[in-house]
Protein backbone atom coordinates (compact mmCIF):
# COMPACT_ATOMS: atom_id res chain seq x y z
CA UNK A 1 0.00 0.00 0.00
CA UNK A 2 0.94 3.68 -0.33
CA UNK A 3 3.69 4.64 2.46
CA UNK A 4 4.03 8.18 3.18
CA UNK A 5 6.72 10.50 4.06
CA UNK A 6 9.42 8.20 3.77
CA UNK A 7 12.84 8.57 1.55
CA UNK A 8 13.77 7.37 -2.05
CA UNK A 9 16.41 4.97 -2.17
CA UNK A 10 19.03 3.56 -4.82
CA UNK A 11 20.94 0.92 -5.21
CA UNK A 12 23.26 -0.83 -7.61
CA UNK A 13 25.33 -3.61 -5.96
CA UNK A 14 24.89 -7.43 -7.35
CA UNK A 15 25.80 -10.24 -4.69
CA UNK A 16 24.59 -13.72 -4.00
CA UNK A 17 22.20 -13.93 -0.73
CA UNK A 18 22.57 -17.05 1.54
CA UNK A 19 19.13 -18.68 2.61
CA UNK A 20 20.19 -22.09 4.15
CA UNK A 21 17.82 -24.95 3.17
CA UNK A 22 16.36 -23.09 0.39
CA UNK A 23 19.28 -23.25 -2.60
CA UNK A 24 22.96 -22.66 -2.99
CA UNK A 25 23.77 -19.37 -4.79
CA UNK A 26 25.93 -18.20 -7.15
CA UNK A 27 29.25 -16.57 -5.62
CA UNK A 28 28.87 -12.63 -6.03
CA UNK A 29 31.84 -13.37 -8.89
CA UNK A 30 29.35 -15.64 -11.09
CA UNK A 31 26.58 -13.09 -10.98
CA UNK A 32 29.13 -10.01 -11.10
CA UNK A 33 30.34 -12.15 -14.27
CA UNK A 34 27.18 -12.92 -15.65
CA UNK A 35 25.71 -9.56 -15.42
CA UNK A 36 28.63 -7.89 -17.37
CA UNK A 37 28.09 -10.18 -19.83
CA UNK A 38 24.32 -9.29 -20.45
CA UNK A 39 25.78 -5.44 -20.12
CA UNK A 40 28.20 -5.92 -22.89
CA UNK A 41 25.86 -8.14 -25.40
CA UNK A 42 23.23 -5.41 -25.18
CA UNK A 43 23.61 -1.72 -26.49
CA UNK A 44 22.64 1.10 -23.99
CA UNK A 45 20.68 2.79 -26.34
CA UNK A 46 18.55 0.04 -28.18
CA UNK A 47 16.77 0.60 -31.79
CA UNK A 48 13.88 2.23 -31.64
CA UNK A 49 13.35 1.67 -35.61
CA UNK A 50 12.24 -2.39 -35.51
CA UNK A 51 8.54 -2.46 -35.72
CA UNK A 52 6.47 -5.34 -33.64
CA UNK A 53 7.35 -7.03 -29.81
CA UNK A 54 10.67 -6.41 -27.78
CA UNK A 55 9.27 -9.19 -25.48
CA UNK A 56 5.89 -11.27 -24.97
CA UNK A 57 5.47 -11.06 -21.20
CA UNK A 58 3.24 -13.74 -18.90
CA UNK A 59 3.04 -14.25 -15.26
CA UNK A 60 5.18 -17.70 -16.67
CA UNK A 61 7.90 -15.97 -18.20
CA UNK A 62 9.46 -18.55 -21.66
CA UNK A 63 12.57 -19.64 -20.69
CA UNK A 64 15.52 -17.75 -22.51
CA UNK A 65 19.22 -17.32 -22.52
CA UNK A 66 18.82 -13.65 -20.65
CA UNK A 67 14.94 -12.58 -20.06
CA UNK A 68 15.52 -9.21 -21.67
CA UNK A 69 13.62 -6.49 -20.42
CA UNK A 70 13.51 -3.05 -21.51
CA UNK A 71 12.74 0.23 -19.13
CA UNK A 72 11.54 3.53 -20.59
CA UNK A 73 12.50 6.85 -17.99
CA UNK A 74 10.30 9.84 -18.93
CA UNK A 75 12.81 12.51 -19.62
CA UNK A 76 10.55 15.00 -17.59
CA UNK A 77 8.57 14.94 -14.31
CA UNK A 78 5.16 14.03 -16.71
CA UNK A 79 4.30 12.45 -19.65
CA UNK A 80 1.72 12.19 -22.07
CA UNK A 81 0.41 9.08 -22.98
CA UNK A 82 -1.36 8.08 -26.10
CA UNK A 83 -3.80 5.50 -27.12
CA UNK A 84 -1.61 4.49 -30.50
CA UNK A 85 1.09 5.35 -32.45
CA UNK A 86 0.01 9.01 -33.66
CA UNK A 87 -3.14 8.54 -31.99
CA UNK A 88 -5.20 10.93 -29.28
CA UNK A 89 -3.38 11.48 -26.13
CA UNK A 90 -4.75 8.84 -23.56
CA UNK A 91 -3.73 10.41 -20.48
CA UNK A 92 -0.93 12.18 -18.91
CA UNK A 93 1.14 10.68 -16.46
CA UNK A 94 3.18 13.32 -13.60
CA UNK A 95 5.53 12.04 -11.51
CA UNK A 96 3.48 13.54 -8.15
CA UNK A 97 0.46 11.19 -8.75
CA UNK A 98 2.54 7.78 -9.10
CA UNK A 99 5.23 8.45 -7.07
CA UNK A 100 6.04 8.77 -2.67
CA UNK A 101 9.10 10.87 -3.57
CA UNK A 102 8.82 12.04 -7.23
CA UNK A 103 11.40 15.11 -6.78
CA UNK A 104 13.70 11.83 -5.89
CA UNK A 105 12.43 9.08 -8.08
CA UNK A 106 12.36 8.99 -11.90
CA UNK A 107 9.12 8.32 -13.49
CA UNK A 108 9.39 4.46 -15.04
CA UNK A 109 8.04 1.96 -17.21
CA UNK A 110 8.26 -1.45 -18.25
CA UNK A 111 7.59 -1.70 -21.84
CA UNK A 112 5.69 -4.27 -24.00
CA UNK A 113 6.25 -3.43 -27.54
CA UNK A 114 7.94 -1.22 -29.65
CA UNK A 115 7.22 0.62 -33.30
CA UNK A 116 8.64 3.02 -34.76
CA UNK A 117 9.42 6.17 -32.84
CA UNK A 118 6.98 4.63 -29.91
CA UNK A 119 7.00 2.28 -27.03
CA UNK A 120 4.05 0.31 -25.82
CA UNK A 121 4.47 0.46 -21.86
CA UNK A 122 2.74 -0.71 -18.74
CA UNK A 123 1.41 1.58 -16.85
CA UNK A 124 0.71 2.64 -13.05
CA UNK A 125 -2.76 3.45 -13.33
CA UNK A 126 -6.24 1.53 -12.37
CA UNK A 127 -6.99 -1.24 -14.04
CA UNK A 128 -4.26 -3.64 -13.46
CA UNK A 129 -2.45 -4.19 -16.53
CA UNK A 130 -3.54 -0.70 -18.45
CA UNK A 131 -1.03 0.26 -21.13
CA UNK A 132 0.00 3.09 -23.34
CA UNK A 133 1.56 4.69 -25.91
CA UNK A 134 4.75 7.00 -25.30
CA UNK A 135 6.86 8.72 -27.72
CA UNK A 136 10.24 7.30 -27.72
CA UNK A 137 12.00 11.21 -27.97
CA UNK A 138 10.07 11.54 -24.11
CA UNK A 139 12.02 8.65 -22.87
CA UNK A 140 14.97 7.36 -22.26
CA UNK A 141 15.42 3.69 -22.50
CA UNK A 142 17.64 0.64 -20.84
CA UNK A 143 17.57 -2.59 -20.25
CA UNK A 144 17.80 -5.43 -17.26
CA UNK A 145 17.83 -8.75 -16.91
CA UNK A 146 16.73 -9.07 -13.58
CA UNK A 147 12.89 -10.32 -12.93
CA UNK A 148 11.21 -11.76 -10.34
CA UNK A 149 8.65 -14.00 -9.48
CA UNK A 150 5.83 -14.06 -6.84
CA UNK A 151 4.21 -17.81 -6.14
CA UNK A 152 1.38 -17.19 -4.25
CA UNK A 153 0.64 -20.70 -3.75
CA UNK A 154 3.30 -21.68 -2.39
CA UNK A 155 4.48 -18.08 -0.88
CA UNK A 156 7.77 -17.54 -2.00
CA UNK A 157 9.27 -14.86 -3.70
CA UNK A 158 12.41 -15.20 -6.20
CA UNK A 159 14.45 -13.11 -8.07
CA UNK A 160 16.40 -14.30 -11.10
CA UNK A 161 18.82 -12.54 -13.53
CA UNK A 162 18.29 -13.87 -16.32
CA UNK A 163 17.61 -17.89 -16.04
CA UNK A 164 19.98 -17.67 -12.68
CA UNK A 165 18.26 -18.06 -8.95
CA UNK A 166 19.97 -14.99 -6.95
CA UNK A 167 17.44 -14.99 -4.31
CA UNK A 168 14.42 -16.41 -2.80
CA UNK A 169 11.93 -15.97 0.76
CA UNK A 170 9.20 -17.13 2.67
CA UNK A 171 6.00 -14.05 2.04
CA UNK A 172 2.95 -13.33 3.38
CA UNK A 173 0.17 -12.60 0.40
CA UNK A 174 -3.39 -11.18 1.20
CA UNK A 175 -5.97 -12.56 2.72
CA UNK A 176 -8.93 -14.15 0.58
CA UNK A 177 -11.18 -10.91 1.05
CA UNK A 178 -7.98 -8.64 -0.21
CA UNK A 179 -5.88 -10.61 -2.77
CA UNK A 180 -2.76 -10.25 -4.44
CA UNK A 181 -3.72 -9.92 -7.78
CA UNK A 182 -2.29 -11.69 -10.20
CA UNK A 183 -0.42 -10.54 -13.20
CA UNK A 184 2.77 -8.78 -14.60
CA UNK A 185 3.99 -5.07 -12.84
CA UNK A 186 7.15 -3.38 -12.35
CA UNK A 187 8.80 -1.43 -9.87
CA UNK A 188 7.67 1.77 -9.70
CA UNK A 189 9.89 2.76 -6.71
CA UNK A 190 12.15 1.92 -3.81
CA UNK A 191 11.59 3.73 -0.19
CA UNK A 192 13.52 3.15 3.23
CA UNK A 193 10.92 3.40 5.92
CA UNK A 194 12.41 6.07 8.32
CA UNK A 195 11.13 3.42 11.48
CA UNK A 196 12.04 -0.30 10.41
CA UNK A 197 10.12 -1.52 13.52
CA UNK A 198 7.14 -0.43 11.50
CA UNK A 199 4.53 -2.40 9.82
CA UNK A 200 6.54 -2.28 6.43
CA UNK A 201 9.79 -3.00 7.77
CA UNK A 202 12.70 -1.15 7.12
CA UNK A 203 12.47 -1.32 2.92
CA UNK A 204 9.30 -1.45 1.01
CA UNK A 205 8.96 -1.49 -3.60
CA UNK A 206 5.78 -0.01 -4.70
CA UNK A 207 4.31 -1.51 -7.54
CA UNK A 208 2.81 -0.61 -10.45
CA UNK A 209 -0.47 -2.25 -9.47
CA UNK A 210 -3.50 -1.94 -7.20
CA UNK A 211 -5.28 -4.15 -4.61
CA UNK A 212 -8.08 -5.06 -6.60
CA UNK A 213 -11.10 -4.71 -4.01
CA UNK A 214 -9.98 -1.66 -2.06
CA UNK A 215 -10.36 1.74 -3.35
CA UNK A 216 -8.11 3.39 -0.56
CA UNK A 217 -5.81 2.01 2.01
CA UNK A 218 -4.92 4.12 5.30
CA UNK A 219 -5.87 7.33 3.20
CA UNK A 220 -4.12 7.02 0.16
CA UNK A 221 -4.17 5.00 -3.34
CA UNK A 222 -4.51 1.09 -2.81
CA UNK A 223 -0.99 0.62 -4.34
CA UNK A 224 0.42 -3.13 -4.12
CA UNK A 225 3.90 -3.54 -2.74
CA UNK A 226 6.58 -5.68 -1.50
CA UNK A 227 7.83 -5.15 1.95
CA UNK A 228 9.03 -6.06 5.62
CA UNK A 229 7.07 -6.57 8.47
CA UNK A 230 7.10 -5.96 12.30
CA UNK A 231 5.20 -9.80 12.47
CA UNK A 232 7.63 -12.43 11.34
CA UNK A 233 4.12 -14.93 12.24
CA UNK A 234 2.63 -13.39 8.83
CA UNK A 235 4.95 -14.98 6.87
CA UNK A 236 3.20 -18.14 4.95
CA UNK A 237 -0.12 -17.21 4.90
CA UNK A 238 -2.67 -15.24 3.53
CA UNK A 239 -3.17 -12.27 6.10
CA UNK A 240 -2.19 -8.89 4.19
CA UNK A 241 -4.18 -6.62 2.10
CA UNK A 242 -2.23 -7.42 -0.96
CA UNK A 243 0.92 -6.44 -0.50
CA UNK A 244 3.69 -8.64 -0.35
CA UNK A 245 5.54 -9.14 2.84
CA UNK A 246 8.83 -10.68 3.53
CA UNK A 247 11.08 -11.10 7.12
CA UNK A 248 12.99 -7.96 7.41
CA UNK A 249 16.45 -9.37 6.80
CA UNK A 250 15.47 -10.74 3.25
CA UNK A 251 13.73 -6.85 2.18
CA UNK A 252 17.08 -5.62 3.47
CA UNK A 253 19.04 -7.91 1.16
CA UNK A 254 16.97 -7.52 -1.76
CA UNK A 255 17.62 -3.93 -1.67
CA UNK A 256 20.97 -3.16 -0.99
CA UNK A 257 22.15 -6.07 -2.09
CA UNK A 258 20.84 -7.66 -4.92
CA UNK A 259 20.06 -4.25 -6.62
CA UNK A 260 16.64 -4.65 -8.79
CA UNK A 261 16.66 -1.10 -10.64
CA UNK A 262 13.18 0.34 -11.39
CA UNK A 263 11.30 -0.79 -13.81
CA UNK A 264 11.81 -4.76 -12.95
CA UNK A 265 8.96 -6.88 -14.13
CA UNK A 266 7.56 -9.00 -11.47
CA UNK A 267 5.15 -11.54 -12.07
CA UNK A 268 2.84 -12.57 -9.46
CA UNK A 269 0.74 -15.73 -10.20
CA UNK A 270 -2.88 -16.36 -10.58
CA UNK A 271 -4.32 -18.44 -7.68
Amino acid sequence: MRLRSLAATATAAIVAVTLAGCYVPPTPDEIEALHASFVASQSATPSITAEGPIVTYSPDPVEEETHLSYIATANESAIDVYTEPNGDVQQTIAAADVLTVPDSTPLTFLVETRATGWYQVYLPVRPNGTTGWVRADDVSVTTTNYWVEVDITHFTLTAYLGTVQVFQTAIGVGRDDRPTPGGVYYIRELLQVPDPQSIYGPYAYGLSGFQPVLDEFNGGEAIIGMHGTNDPSSIGKYVSSGCIRMPNDAITELATEVGLPLGTPVYIDQL
